[in-house]
């Protein structure tokens, strides 16, 4: 048996991943350059044991490392020092920055498949490939899987999705 066919004939178990967990380190392209670039918590925000959701409203740095340009975001905040904004956790942009994740490509039939870095391509990709899917019992319709696009799910795409995650973990 070959490993292709080994690898998508397991079963895969959702453990309640929401987007907002891969959101810690964010591929995109560089405004400036045009090569890859992150988005990350910054340095001084980034304390143990810090829920993914809090996370999201900490202060985040765009770091190039082909050209060195460098940016910040900062939540918008109310009276009380309050942030006002939650990122919009959705689609081929960066929910901060608003520039275009690095890691995304066309998939069956012009539909845009993406993914914020490798470890969200890890777990797409384990998913995909799984004949046998099943889900967390405590998220109910909460999970990142579950919120797939029906394309991404479909078994019938399953060899062109599978085929375009691993071009998006090549151009990682």
């Amino acid at each position: 048996m070959d490993d292709e066919r080994a690898r998508s004939d397991h079963r895969f178990r959702d453990k309640g991943w929401r987007l907002w967990d891969f959101a810690q380190e964010i591929f995109v392209r560089c405004p400036r350059c045009g090569g890859r670039a992150a988005v990350f918590v910054h340095p001084d925000h980034r304390e143990e044991g810090r829920s993914a959701v809090l996370r999201l409203i900490a202060p985040h740095r765009l770091s190039c490392l082909g050209c060195g340009h460098t940016a910040s975001w900062a939540p918008r905040t109310g009276p009380g020092g309050s942030p006002t904004y939650l990122p919009r956790l959705s689609g081929p942009d960066d929910p901060f920055f608003g520039l275009p994740l690095w890691l995304q490509r066309p998939c069956c039939g012009g539909r845009i498949l993406w993914a914020y870095n490798t470890a969200h391509v890890d777990v797409l990709e384990q998913y995909v490939a799984a004949r046998l899917r099943e889900r967390h019992s405590w998220t109910g319709s909460g999970s990142l899987l579950e919120h797939l696009p029906a394309w991404m799910k479909s078994a019938g795409n399953r060899d062109d999705v599978l085929r375009a995650l691993r071009a998006l973990r090549a151009d990682a």
